[in-house]
């Protein structure tokens, strides 16, 4: 087993999402001198509990970023209730942006807010919106949810295929599509629609549940601009925003979210690679969202005989 303390792990984007781009023959050569992992199961959840694990059962995210970023997660059960920005077309209603991509201020919530609070204080929910991006529900701590859908994702997609059309949800489509209603009418969401800037008209629910009592310690600071991620991270030991590059601190890199091969090469795995080389690193792993796995030790870098790298080849 690898030192963790010595380790660096860069999570990736899925091999498809970066289309026709490939690593240059050097980075490939270099990398090709490692060995696979044995293959996770594919999905950004699946892809973020490999490295961030918790106890139990379900995806309690919204207890846990409520935790993060507010401290007042315990004894209650929570939902996030992001904003988004739903488009009807010929096809159905897609899911075009959510939280931080709707550029919402302070004031836009503090508009908005109120008019949707009686919404669900009629039901006995309290909404709230410590950071304009990451909206709350705390509901009582015994509360019984259905499995909703990240945004993440959903984005880009018909959102039918993300409904849950069980009898449990009943209740939340209702809230849905009553907050639709509200946000519809809004007068925030002309001002917005005249300053060329994409509605407010839905609220997303996901990520319910109660603070786990503990996750488990997986003893590498975790840096992301994700904040999911960084919940999960900061709920296992240490969580940090991901830098501009690469500067040979262990940890776990949260990269899945972009789609610049260059960028990653250019600012994470040649730097990664001359870390590693120069021993201040021992081990470099990669993991995209596929699934697939890869890891580089130093005293592998003189295996010159094995092939280059393939991925993202897919």
């Amino acid at each position: 087993m690898p030192d963790l303390d010595s380790s660096v792990i860069l999570l990736l984007p899925a091999a498809a999402r970066l289309g026709r781009q490939r690593l240059s023959a050097t980075s490939a050569r270099r990398l090709g001198r490692g060995g696979d992992l044995p293959a996770g199961e594919a999905g950004r959840r699946a892809q973020l509990l490999r490295h961030f694990p918790l106890r139990g059962e379900g995806w309690p995210i919204a207890a846990l970023s409520r935790q993060a970023e507010a401290g007042d997660a315990e004894g209650a059960s929570w939902l996030r209730a992001d904003p988004v920005w739903l488009r009807p077309d010929i096809n159905g209603v897609r899911l075009l942006a959510h939280g931080d991509a709707l550029g919402l201020t302070r004031a836009d919530c503090d508009a908005l807010l109120p008019a949707l609070r009686p919404l669900f204080g009629d039901a006995g929910f309290i909404l709230d919106a410590p950071d304009p991006a990451r909206w709350y529900l705390r509901l009582p701590a015994e509360a019984r949810l259905p499995v909703f859908s990240d945004p993440g994702d959903a984005l880009g997609e018909d959102i039918f295929e993300h409904l849950d059309i069980s009898p449990e949800a009943r209740r939340w489509r209702t809230l849905a599509s009553e907050a639709q209603v509200t946000l519809h009418n809004h007068p925030l969401n002309a001002r917005r629609a005249a300053r060329g800037q994409s509605p407010v008209n839905a609220l997303w629910f996901w990520g319910g549940g109660r603070l786990p009592a503990a996750t488990v310690a997986h003893g590498l600071t975790g840096y992301s601009s994700d904040d999911t991620a960084r919940a999960l991270a900061a709920a296992g030991g240490r969580a940090a925003g991901l830098p501009e590059r690469f500067e040979a601190a262990p940890g776990v890199y949260d990269l899945e979210g972009t789609r610049d091969l260059a960028w990653i090469e250019r600012e994470w795995l040649v730097p990664a690679l001359e870390a590693l080389r120069a021993g201040r690193i021992a081990t470099l792993g990669l993991d995209d969202g596929d699934g697939w796995r890869w890891e580089l030790r130093r005293r592998q870098a003189l295996r010159v005989w094995r092939r280059p790298l393939a991925w993202p080849a897919t």
